[in-house]
C-alpha cells in the first residue's frame, strides 16, 4: 500500500517557460484543498540540496497566475548530478517531513528525478514545462503556445519593415533540436520559406525558392529559422551565402531569443498550467509515481517519465507539406 502523502514540494528547473507560475499556483492550491502542506523548493534541485524550502499556501500564489518566469527560481546544478549530491537532497527532504515531488521542467529536470527515485523510491510526478515542445507523452508543453505567439507576433513587425524597403529577413526562433515553435510560426506568419533541424532544405534549395518568390513578384520575403538548423552553420552564414548568390534583395538577420520565453503566459497556458497542476497533486495522493502529466487529444494523461525522457518528439509532417503549398 502507498504511504499517505501530507506533504508535497515543487520546484521548477532548466529553462523557464511561461505557465510555470501557473502551475505551481496549481499544485499549492490543489494542495491546500486536499488539506496537505506544500512546500516551495528554490532554485530547482540546487534549492533541495542547500534545504532552501518554504511553506506555500494558498494566499502566498495569488496573482502570479498571468506572471512570466517562476517565481520559486530555476537553476541547473552541477552537485545534483552526483550521488553524494543527490544523497544530500534526499537528507534535507527527509529533515523536512517531505513526502513527495512535483517536478515542472523540461527532459533534464525528469532524468534527474528518474534517477532521484531510482536510488531512493521517493514519489515524482513531472509536469512539463519547456518551449520547444519536444517531450514525448504529450501533444503541448505548458509556455509552448506562448512562445509561439510571441514569436509571430515578432514576425509580424519584422514583415512591415521588410515590405516597406524590400528586404529579406532571416528570423532565427529556438529550436535547438526540434523545430515545432519554427514551422508553427512560419506557418502563422506566412513565412515564404521554413528551416528545421529535421530537414536539410540544402543551401541550392534555399536559393531556388527565393529565386522562384523573386520571380513571382514578391518584393521582400521572411525566412524563419530554428536555431538548430543544419542548413548554414548558423543564421549569419545564411545570410552571408544568400547576399553572395542572390541579387536584389537586402538581406538583414533578426535573432529573437529569449524574448520567446518570457512574458505573460496565454491563457491557453494558463488552463493548461492549471490542470496539469490538479492532475500532479491527486495523482501523488493516489499513489502514482514516476510518471509525468500529459494532455493527449485534449485529456490528461499520466506517461511514464522513463519514455519521456528517452523519446523524441516528431516534426509535423502535414503542417510541412502546409507550409511548402503556402510559400507558392
Amino acid at each position: 500500500m502507498s504511504k499517505t502523502i501530507q506533504k508535497i514540494g515543487v520546484l521548477t528547473s532548466g529553462g523557464d517557460a511561461p505557465g510555470m507560475n501557473a502551475a505551481i499556483r496549481s499544485v499549492v492550491r490543489t494542495c491546500a484543498y486536499h488539506n496537505i502542506e506544500c512546500v516551495g523548493i528554490y532554485r530547482g534541485y540546487e534549492g533541495m540540496i542547500e534545504g532552501d524550502f518554504k511553506i506555500l499556501d494558498a494566499r502566498s500564489v495569488n496573482y502570479i497566475i498571468n506572471k512570466g518566469g517562476t517565481f520559486l527560481k530555476s537553476a541547473r546544478s552541477d552537485e545534483f548530478r552526483t550521488k553524494a549530491g543527490r544523497k544530500k537532497a534526499h537528507e534535507q527532504l527527509q529533515k523536512f517531513g517531505i513526502d513527495a515531488l512535483v517536478l515542472i521542467g523540461g527532459d533534464g529536470t525528469f532524468t534527474g528525478g528518474m534517477i532521484f527515485n531510482e536510488e531512493f523510491d521517493f514519489p515524482i510526478i513531472g509536469i512539463p514545462g519547456t518551449i520547444d515542445n519536444d517531450i514525448v507523452g504529450t501533444n503541448f508543453t505548458l509556455g509552448y503556445d506562448t512562445a509561439l505567439n510571441t514569436a509571430v507576433e515578432a514576425i509580424d513587425k519584422i514583415r512591415d519593415t521588410a515590405s516597406s524597403h524590400k528586404r529579406l529577413f532571416f528570423v532565427e526562433v529556438m529550436g535547438r533540436d526540434v523545430g515545432h515553435i519554427a514551422l508553427n510560426a512560419g506557418v502563422g506568419s506566412g513565412a515564404e520559406e521554413i528551416l528545421v533541424p529535421e530537414e536539410d532544405l540544402g543551401l541550392d534549395r534555399l536559393l531556388e525558392s527565393l529565386e522562384r518568390s523573386k520571380n513571382s513578384g514578391k518584393s521582400s520575403s521572411i525566412v524563419v529559422v530554428a536555431e538548430g538548423d543544419k542548413t548554414g552553420k548558423n543564421v549569419f552564414e545564411l545570410r552571408d551565402y544568400v547576399e553572395e548568390n542572390l541579387e536584389g534583395y537586402d538581406v538583414r538577420v533578426s535573432v529573437l531569443g529569449h524574448m520567446q520565453r518570457g512574458g505573460a503566459p496565454s491563457c491557453f497556458d494558463r488552463v493548461l498550467a492549471s490542470r496539469m497542476g490538479v492532475k500532479a497533486v491527486e495523482s501523488l495522493i493516489k499513489g502514482k509515481k514516476n510518471v509525468m502529466v500529459g494532455t493527449i487529444n485534449n485529456k490528461l494523461e499520466l506517461y511514464p517519465i522513463d519514455k519521456a525522457v528517452k523519446g523524441h518528439s516528431k516534426i509535423d509532417e502535414e503542417l510541412l507539406r502546409v507550409s511548402d503549398i503556402m510559400s507558392t
